[in-house]
């Protein structure tokens, strides 16, 4: 078979981590309007945390430390915009260069940490059940579970009093200013927010693959623009919940073309190129579909033209 159960389970497990990247980026990018290039090394910053506290022998406080230790790059990644005027690009870009070598220390100046034959949240939750069916889907059942509770976490967010702040700071900063509402604060919060649902899903995928390496990160500010941008395009934009819905649904049809990619033999050395094409097409569909509208519009309207001529002439 060219698709096995196998295949769209992983693409699933690794696509659901993902979207907790995805839905970091739709509430820094989407919602507060800022560009956050930090994403790759708080990425790995969260998945080298987990690492070596599961070392420790305490994995599910590992995933809490993840998440910390992602508040912490954002409250950086913030302050530096906030309260030093560094763009919103250049305050990503020094923040993820210096996560490189934090990661490094945080590894123990090792490149790649281990955790093979150490206990995990998925050997745990697969520990509940002796059933082949349990052992063989637990692991999509216990991301799932995490996914959810971090999107109603993110819904219900919003739509409180800090929110609402930080969504309105997003739509126009110079109003939330005139509002007695402080916009530095609310991007402060933002930021730490979204990054900590970066540092979870490298938490996530550390336990997932045993393992963690210093260049895990690379690229996944293009994974989750991928991700963000193939959810609006097919649900459209709108409502938080269908942007949330959005980001997951987005983020598994990502992994899917990707794991459509593998079968189809495509060399690990070209997946940046096809995650480039994958962002590149996203990206353009809107106005694509909006190119075809207006000549399918134009082509009608010569259609009518040339019948009226053609009546006028008889």
């Amino acid at each position: 078979m060219f698709i096995t159960p196998a295949i769209v389970q992983t693409a699933l497990e690794v696509g659901l981590i993902y979207s907790l990247v995805a839905l970091s980026l739709y509430l820094s990018f989407s919602i507060l309007n800022l560009c956050d290039l930090s994403t790759d090394g708080c990425y790995t910053l969260g998945c080298a945390v987990a690492a070596m506290i599961t070392i420790a022998g305490h994995p599910v406080l590992a995933l809490f430390a993840a998440m910390l230790a992602g508040v912490c790059s954002g409250f950086i990644t913030a302050t530096l915009q906030t309260r030093l005027g560094v763009e919103s690009i250049l305050a990503g870009i020094i923040v993820n260069t210096g996560l490189y070598t934090i990661n490094l220390f945080v590894m123990g100046m090792s490149s790649n940490v281990s955790i093979f034959k150490r206990a995990t949240v998925f050997t745990m939750f697969r520990g509940l059940s002796d059933s082949d069916f349990w052992r063989e889907w637990s692991g999509l059942i216990l991301i799932f579970l995490i996914v959810l509770v971090m999107c109603v976490l993110m819904y219900r967010f919003l739509g409180t009093r800090i929110g609402l702040s930080i969504r309105a700071t997003g739509d126009n900063d110079a109003m939330v200013k005139s509002s007695s509402i402080n916009p530095a604060f609310m991007i402060t919060v933002g930021l730490c927010v979204s990054n900590a649902c970066t540092g979870l899903a490298g938490g996530l995928i550390g336990q997932y693959n045993k393992s963690c390496d210093i260049n895990l990160g690379t690229g996944m500010v293009t994974v989750a623009l991928a991700s963000l941008v193939i959810g609006e395009t097919l649900l459209g934009k709108g409502s938080v919940k269908k942007g949330i819905i959005g980001v997951i649904i987005g983020s598994c049809l990502y992994r899917f073309i990707v794991a459509l990619a593998l079968r189809m033999n495509v060399p690990t050395e070209a997946f940046k190129l096809v995650s480039a094409i994958i962002v590149a097409v996203a990206i353009a569909t809107p106005k694509i579909k909006e190119i075809l509208r207006l000549r399918k519009i134009k082509a009608q309207a010569m259609a009518e033209h040339k019948a009226m001529m053609r009546k006028g002439g008889k």
